[in-house]
């Protein structure tokens, strides 16, 4: 007689990193987590073992779990992924703190989030500012429909999407006290884009030129024109590449910089005040 497939078993028989089968697990079965440790001895059906059983096989063999769920969470909001995006990081919400700092909360403040992908860092500001008019960009129109659909099922209506390249999406005379962005900042060659999730993620949201400042330049070369007197730029950027953003913010004409560490203790968000 075969050993029945508990909740446990199906976790221990995986050859995943713990969480990583726990969530797909709970996925399949249309749970939590929670769920898992409080059944860990139900017993799991013949088709709800098959496709645990082919979701770990996928992520064995290195798709991110967050394509195979097409699910992630940032800033508390469940967000809807696909491959066609960067999947957010928990870094990331580094810059979102920063960018609230500078966000009366009670202002009909104006914001823009420049490639902002899954629309993750849109959401995020739009649901802790609900009077601020959020605008997203992305020259992605495959990325754009994802933010779109993480807005309207988050009932964030605030938020705006525009199609275009950095900067060029949005008209000329447009101000904005805040634009956020985190752009790709990967070098061409760095040989981490051969490695883990990020080998299966979209190669335009990773990399941005030979030394992987080219998206950053371009941002902070033209974002003075499009902020209100006083608005800050705040941008994600590389582990080791601090010194050279702050340069480019000081070399455009912003003052008052700033530099901010994530969770890890790593200097990984700059900001800058324009006079």
């Amino acid at each position: 007689m075969a050993e029945r497939t508990t909740v446990r078993r199906a976790l221990a028989m995986a050859g995943l990193a713990p969480i990583d089968a726990q969530v797909l697990l709970a996925h399949v079965l249309a749970r939590d987590r929670a769920w898992l440790v409080a059944h860990a001895t139900d017993s799991l059906d013949g088709a709800d073992v098959a496709a645990f059983e082919r979701l770990a096989r996928l992520r064995r063999d290195g798709e991110p779990v967050a394509y195979l769920t097409g699910r992630r969470e940032f800033w508390g909001l469940d967000l809807a992924v696909d491959r066609s995006v960067l999947i957010p990081r928990p870094e990331t919400e580094t810059l979102v703190e920063c960018a609230l700092r500078k966000l009366p909360s009670e202002s009909a403040v104006r914001v823009l989030d420049l490639g902002t992908g899954t629309g993750a860092i849109a959401c995020a500001i739009a649901r802790e500012r609900p009077r601020a008019t959020v605008v997203a960009s992305d020259r992605s129109r495959t990325a754009l429909e994802v933010a779109r659909r993480n807005a309207r099922d988050l009932r964030l209506d605030g938020v705006q999407f525009v199609e275009g390249d950095w900067l060029d999406a949005v008209e000329n005379a447009a101000a904005f006290d805040v634009i956020a962005s985190n752009p790709p900042y990967v070098a061409a060659n760095d040989p981490h884009l051969a490695e883990g999730d990020v080998s299966r993620e979209p190669v335009a949201a990773l990399v941005a030129g030979s030394d992987g400042l080219a998206a950053l330049r371009r941002i902070i070369a033209a974002a003075g024109a499009h902020l209100s007197p006083g608005g800050w730029l705040v941008v994600e950027h590389g582990h080791d590449q601090a010194a050279a953003v702050r340069g480019f913010l000081a070399g455009a004409g912003f003052a008052e910089l700033e530099s901010h560490r994530d969770l890890a203790g790593i200097p990984r968000v700059a900001a800058g005040r324009w006079p």
